[in-house]
């Protein structure tokens, strides 16, 4: 099959043969046709979107991970605890894509019966872009919160130069009824470290703020802090652009995802490594049912009522209208419906040589 490749060398490769590649490359390594299915299908929703950093480009880290016996490909999941408005699920080790399906769909169920529910998920890891699962349940008509906490302690608190805790994001989504759903899903970080990744795959410096090098100065190069000890600044940068802050939503989102479940803490000694075939990741999500507070279809009028409000904000740049969270990557899944998802050069021969590595139809020539 032929792809479109632009003058920069990127590949444009439709949705569905993204998916197979991911697909392929899972199976390959052992996990069961039905993980491989929801694993992909969430993979290729967070390219699809343009968050291209929790992707297909997840693979190489994911095959890092899986040479180290970190995670574990045929993971057994299982409900530790449960009670009508709350459950605790053990990942067995995997990849935390179903166990976080799981965990998302036992929440809508809970708190359309009792109003509001909240699950957690230990011994799992990276579960991909949070916001999906917060998207699935404000499809439902609830509030949807989810965190995670990370794979290492790359990032250091304000005032630091250690790192001590990890990207830690944190997901929120609303349902509406006329406007497209508020979705916000957001790095406690200055920028996702896949971000870092990325431009270190394509050999691209580092603009200004993301990065600091191990004495804790400014780096614009990936190098710094994918292999020389560097780490990432928390949101807000600097201590005078309100780092503080960044730092504060980081160690919330850490008691949620980890003190909350007895997940392993970032800052633990080894953390991610105690175990063999898990990374000791939790998650945290939480369902509120917004009719438990006013009429139906109250509150969607509500959220709609601001989202108006804040489009009629007079922006600053003619050609660019205001917009609220969800929007850019709305606009972006609808514009990749035509054109493919992009693949970079640096990317497509790092899939290539895991495809081939092990043994995986290689789908993108």
């Amino acid at each position: 099959m032929a792809f479109r490749v632009d003058e920069n060398d990127v590949m444009w490769i439709p949705k569905d043969v993204v998916r197979e590649q991911i697909a392929n490359i899972l199976a390959a390594w052992g996990m069961s046709p039905e993980h491989v299915e929801t694993t992909s299908t969430v993979m290729v929703d967070a390219d699809s979107c343009g968050i291209d950093t929790h992707g297909i480009s997840m693979i190489p880290p994911y095959e890092d991970r899986r040479k180290r016996n970190v995670i574990t490909l045929d993971a057994n999941i299982t409900v530790v605890k449960e009670t009508p408005t709350t459950a605790l699920i053990d990942a067995g080790g995997g990849l935390g894509y179903v166990p976080s399906i799981l965990a998302t769909e036992m929440c809508i169920t809970k708190a359309k019966e009792c109003g509001m529910a909240a699950v957690t998920v230990k011994e799992s890891a990276h579960f991909g872009a949070t916001g999906y699962y917060t998207r699935m349940m404000s499809r439902a008509g609830l509030i949807g919160i989810a965190t995670t906490n990370g794979s290492g302690p790359r990032t250091a608190p304000t005032f630091g130069k250690d790192g001590k805790l990890s990207t830690n994001p944190i997901a929120f989504a609303a349902p509406t009824k006329k406007n497209d759903n508020f979705s916000l899903d957001m790095a406690t970080t200055t920028v996702a470290a896949g971000k870092i990744r990325n431009k270190w795959n394509e050999n691209q410096k580092l603009p200004f703020g993301w990065a600091s090098d191990a004495d804790g100065n400014p780096s614009d190069d990936p190098e710094v802090y994918i292999s020389r000890g560097g780490t990432q600044t928390p949101l807000g940068g600097t201590p005078e652009g309100g780092s503080h802050k960044g730092y504060g939503l980081a160690t919330m989102v850490e008691i949620l995802s980890a003190s909350f479940c007895g997940a392993s803490l970032d800052t633990a000694p080894n953390h991610g490594n105690n175990k063999p075939g898990s990374m000791e990741i939790g998650h945290f999500f939480m369902a509120i049912d917004p009719m438990q507070f006013l009429g139906k279809g109250e509150f969607e009028d509500n959220v709609d009522e601001l989202i108006d409000y804040l489009h009629a904000t007079k922006p600053s740049n003619p050609d660019q209208p205001v917009m609220v969270a969800g929007e850019p990557e709305n606009k972006i899944r609808t514009e990749r419906e035509s054109t493919g998802i992009p693949m970079p050069p640096g990317l497509r021969g790092q899939i290539k040589k895991i495809a081939r590595q092990c043994n995986a139809a290689f789908v993108f020539e």
